[in-house]
């Protein structure tokens, strides 16, 4: 049985796509979530894509999801929402590094030279360097505590041409990050994991899906929620240690532990 009651959780760019089915799968569970998204909205009820429509959606399901407007550019930032987990909180079990930066335009369908450089900054800054700081900050807390789960969301993009050169580059090392975590963590009794959604309903796939510049079977494509109930199943599993540093799709954890896609 899968139950995250008392436990604390932090999901990074989480007020849209698979970060915000993420906090819902999480909170159905009982975790209390605090997340992050740069979006945030003072109108109710709180539009599509707003870190209080997040709120509003996982909270419903159960737990508790604490809104954080950030940007993870800002060092500063970031670290003061740790601080704030410590003060409140005085523990993290789960820590999802999800947060991306689609760069603007979407770098895919030309030749790496053919890309403004620009787009390096978005998909391996935020995309990656975002992923260790946050661990970074977070990491502490656990290794203190003599437990603790890291989860870098990644994409098969960082075991194959998915895109652009750039984004294979950021993906490749949101997975290699793990396998490094894992070796320094394994004395402290923590545990770091890369997860690869599949095909995800997110709303940037959708869009892309409805301007005809991407196709998706809607009967095999996973909704964004799926990816949380999955890392929910291995923060409960007590022989998750096994796992350590192991690069996992949603799929294989959705199997293994018999996970019902909510759809």
């Amino acid at each position: 049985m899968i139950d995250l009651s008392g436990k604390v959780a932090v999901v990074t760019g989480a007020s849209k796509g698979i970060g915000k089915g993420i906090v819902e799968g999480l909170c159905e569970y009982g975790a209390t979530v605090y997340f992050t998204g740069r979006t945030s909205s003072d109108e109710r009820p709180a539009p599509p894509m707003t870190i209080e429509a997040t709120a509003a959606s996982a909270g419903a399901l159960g737990g508790q999801a604490i809104p954080v407007c950030l940007d993870h550019n800002d060092d500063v930032a970031v670290e003061a929402l740790f601080k704030r987990i410590e003060e409140e909180q005085g523990r993290l079990d789960i820590l999802v590094n999800n947060v991306y930066q689609i760069p603007n335009p979407p770098a895919m369908g030309k030749g790496f030279w053919e890309h403004p450089i620009s787009v390096w900054d978005a998909q391996c800054g935020v995309g990656l360097r975002g992923y260790y700081t946050a661990s970074v900050l977070g990491a502490p807390m656990m290794v203190r505590q003599g437990h603790g789960l890291i989860v870098n969301i990644s994409s098969r993009g960082g075991r194959e041409y998915v895109h652009s050169a750039s984004y294979g580059v950021g993906k490749a090392g949101v997975d290699r990050m793990v396998q490094d975590f894992a070796i320094e963590l394994e004395p402290f009794g923590v545990c770091a994991l890369s997860l690869s959604p599949s095909k995800v309903k997110t709303e940037f796939i959708l869009d892309m899906v409805a301007a005809g510049k991407m196709t998706l079977d809607p009967a095999v494509a996973q909704s964004v929620r799926l990816s949380g109930r999955a890392i929910a199943a291995l923060a409960s599993d007590g022989s998750l240690a096994e796992k350590n540093g192991q690069i996992l799709t949603v799929s294989e954890v959705q199997r293994e532990y018999g996970l019902i896609d909510p759809g």
